[in-house]
């Protein structure tokens, strides 16, 4: 009768056990969801922005559309990625670099540079910038605690059983070192 209580009892600990890492990977799970949809908002909120500071822009530089078309299409791109986080990560660079071109083009344009409106477009594009650079760090903080918790002994055992995924990283392409510089809002 004794051993019949300690085989139910293991069999208890190890049910409970599984039910409790489930739950867990399921939470992780949602938190990387959710983690990767606080990114979406704030590079929808960007995506929004460039027309207007493209516009603006177009006000003072009339012969310089190469630049504003590059800036355009890269933030159609980016805008249209809707794929896994590398992905997205390729057309967030490409829109990046654009920008930066943008700003050096402002640069041989004092009276754009002193235009009341393009500052203020400058001091939004750096505020969301910073805020996609948190939204990124977040989001790879919990696809690394997700992770870590897919492939530790013995959750992993669990995971596997239930088709738990790892997540992808959201970060830059090793190739393109020129998207590791920040986009170059200056406020002269």
């Amino acid at each position: 009768m004794t051993t019949l209580y300690i085989v139910l009892g293991l069999a208890a600990a190890v049910v409970l056990y599984v039910i409790i890492t489930y739950n867990g990977l399921v939470s992780l799970r949602v938190r990387v969801n959710e983690a990767w949809s606080g990114i979406q908002v704030h590079m929808k909120e960007r995506y929004n922005l460039i027309p207007n500071l493209i516009e603006t822009v177009k006000g003072y530089t009339k012969h310089e559309a190469e630049t504003l078309e590059k800036v355009t299409r890269a933030r159609a791109e980016a805008f249209e990625a809707q794929g896994s986080p590398h992905q997205q990560a390729g057309a967030e660079n490409m829109l990046s670099g654009a920008l930066k071109s943008l700003f050096a083009l402002a640069e041989n344009y004092p009276d754009l540079k002193a235009n009341q409106s393009f500052i203020e477009l400058q001091g939004e594009l750096a505020r969301i910038e910073d805020k996609i650079q948190n939204a990124r760090r977040y989001y790879n903080g919990v696809v690394r605690d997700n992770n870590t918790k897919i492939d530790q002994f013995p959750s992993n055992l669990v995971a596997g059983s239930m088709n738990f995924q790892k997540a992808e990283f959201f970060e830059l392409d090793e190739a393109d070192a020129a998207a590791r510089q920040p986009v170059d809002v200056k406020f002269d």
